[in-house]
């Protein structure tokens, strides 16, 4: 099976903005759980900044904890 590449490291996006809720939610489930790296490929480096700008924009009620 082929590797997937880092979405981000191909956009060459280097800041992810917990205000961009449309693009946050495309890197979560649809219970709000946020995908593992090898679901969509992301790079180490890029999954953890991800995951802190998930968890900051669901403090900032963006994006929700759980869906009902």
């Amino acid at each position: 099976m082929e590797k997937k590449s880092c979405f981000f490291c191909q956009e060459k996006i280097e800041k992810i903005d917990y205000k961009e809720a449309y693009m946050l939610r495309r890197f979560m489930n649809s219970q709000g759980k946020i995908y593992p790296p090898k679901r969509h490929g992301t790079c180490t480096k890029h999954q953890r900044v991800l995951a802190k700008a998930i968890k900051r924009a669901r403090v900032m009620a963006l994006v929700p904890f759980v869906a009902k």
